[in-house]
Parts: structure tokens; sequence; C-alpha cells
């Protein structure tokens, strides 16, 4: 009697190597039609042929755009989530409110140049601007210190619980940045694209330097994670977000948060609030969405 052979158990399979390659992975011979292999060729680089997520070109069509979208939304907050950011302090400020020691510098070389021709109208119109970005540039000290004391406020670099995040651009988000980096810890950038060339400042962690392709999807990051937002004197990029920012706290779609306005000189120029409610445009309540600042120790104990 024949007893029972159990067989044998076959070794798994490569999963990717074949002992025998399939009928497809052999483009048809030129033995079999001359024209084939040119034809083949033709193929592969056919647009159609891409591969969709690698196709650059077909991502970039208007009729892509709501690919696009999602995709700026989604590389940034699964980065993030990675991470372990959970709450940012959101700072904006003038890209050419630069650090003193550089509006110094400017302003000698516009003296210098006067020297030279001191009837040139556009000189001494340089020269005025130049001191006024002077006169700004202690709030480049005052942003920086921000940024440490919000880096230190935390358990050491590995704690991403309360992070800086800027524009990721200069000056004032700069500086921001670069307090965050003195204390040790991890900081954010948000840079956009633009039609001319934008460098990040050096500031930001390189893990967490990202670049938007839609304004839209940027504001919406930087308040998704907000516990504050601090403005500092700058130009339209700055009165965007914190217009934004102010409408959305006082239509109450997102749940309100502090906004600091720092240089209360300056944004009391910029905007004259009391006029608005005066002309009866805002309520006398919404007085009540933002505050003023001079120094970083009076920012950070405010909140």
């Amino acid at each position: 009697m024949r007893k029972n052979v159990r067989p044998a158990i076959p070794t798994p399979p490569h999963p990717l190597h074949r002992r025998e390659k399939l009928p497809w992975q052999r483009p048809k011979p030129c033995e079999e039609d001359e024209a084939a292999p040119a034809r083949v060729e033709a193929l592969l680089r056919s647009e159609s042929y891409r591969q969709a997520d690698e196709d650059v070109d077909f991502l970039r069509r208007d009729k892509s755009r709501g690919l696009r979208l999602q995709l700026d939304y989604s590389k940034p907050q699964l980065l993030l989530e990675q991470h372990g950011i959970h709450h940012t302090i959101v700072i904006f400020g003038g890209t050419r409110v630069v650090e003193p020691a550089a509006a110094r510098r400017k302003v000698e070389a516009l003296r210098k140049a006067l020297l030279k021709h001191p009837e040139d109208r556009e000189l001494k119109r340089q020269m005025k601007v130049a001191r006024r970005v002077q006169a700004k540039s202690h709030f480049y000290d005052v942003a920086r210190e921000l940024g440490r004391l919000v880096g230190d406020s935390g358990s050491g670099p590995k704690d991403c619980r309360l992070v800086v995040m800027t524009g990721g651009g200069p000056g004032i988000m700069e500086a921001a940045n670069r307090g965050a980096s003195d204390a040790g810890v991890k900081t954010v950038g948000r840079n956009i694209t633009l039609p001319h060339e934008q460098y990040p400042n050096p500031y930001i962690t390189p893990e967490l330097c990202f670049r938007f392709h839609y304004f839209a999807l940027r504001k919406m990051h930087f308040l998704m994670r907000a516990r504050a937002l601090v403005a500092f004197p700058g130009g339209l990029g700055t009165l965007d977000e914190l217009f934004e920012t102010l409408t959305l706290i006082q239509t109450r779609k997102i749940a309100p948060l502090p906004v600091i306005l720092v240089g209360a000189e300056y944004w009391q120029r910029v905007f004259d609030f009391d006029f608005l409610v005066a002309e009866g445009v805002v309520d006398s309540e919404d007085r009540d969405l933002f505050w003023f600042a001079e120094i970083a120790q009076e920012i950070w104990e405010g909140w």
C-alpha cells in the first residue's frame, strides 16, 4: 500500500523578478516588422502614454485645476501631521523691513551717492524711503525676539505643539523664523509660486518649507492651526492676510483668535478704524477684533 506523499512546497516567487519574461516585456522585434521598433518608440513618447500623476502638462491644464487644488492642500497637511505640528503663531510683515544693520547700509550708500549727485530727484526720493524703512527696522528685532519666545515656550527641539509660521519670505517673516531657529526649534515657512523667482529665507526648517501655487490654499493653511496672528508693518500681502482674518472672525466663520497689530502709529495711519465705526460700516464691538503692541514681551504676554 502506497503512502501519501506530501507535495513539496514551492519557494515563494520574487516580488519583482521572473525567470522568464512575460510576452509584453519585449517590444515587437524588427525581424517580424522592421517598422515596429520606431512605432513603439513613438508610442512611448506620446503625451497620452504618460502616467497621469507624472504628466506635468496634463496637471497644468485648466480642467485639472481641481486636482492641483487638492494637491496644494494635501501635501503640506500630510507633512505637518507627520511632524506633529499642532498649533502655530502666524507672523506677517513687510518683506522690505530689513534688519537695522542692512537699513543703515542702505542709507549710507544713498548718502554717498547724493554727495556726488546732490540734485538727483530720484536719489532724494530713495533716501526718504530708505530713512522710513530704517525707522521701522527695529521691528525686525521685535519679530526675531517674538520668534525666540515662541520657540523657548516648548520643551525642546522635538516639541512641535506650538511653532512659528510665516510666509517664508524676507524681512519680518525672516526675522520671526530666525528667532525660532535661534531657539533651536522647528519653524514653518509657506512660500508661493510667483512669475518672478522668490527665495525662501534661510531660517526655515528645511522639511517644513512649503511652496504653494494658490494663494487661497496658502491662506487657508495659515489659519487652520493658528492660535494668534501677529501683523507687523507691511504692504499689500500683509494687509491681505490681516483683513481676511479679521473678516473671518467678524463673521464667526472661524473661532475668534488674538490678532495683534505691532506698531500702533503705523497701523492707525494705515486704516482709521474709528472712522469706519463712525461711518456705520462696522460695529463698535468690532474694535475688539484686534489690539496693538510694540515689543515682543507685550505680544507674548497678551494672548
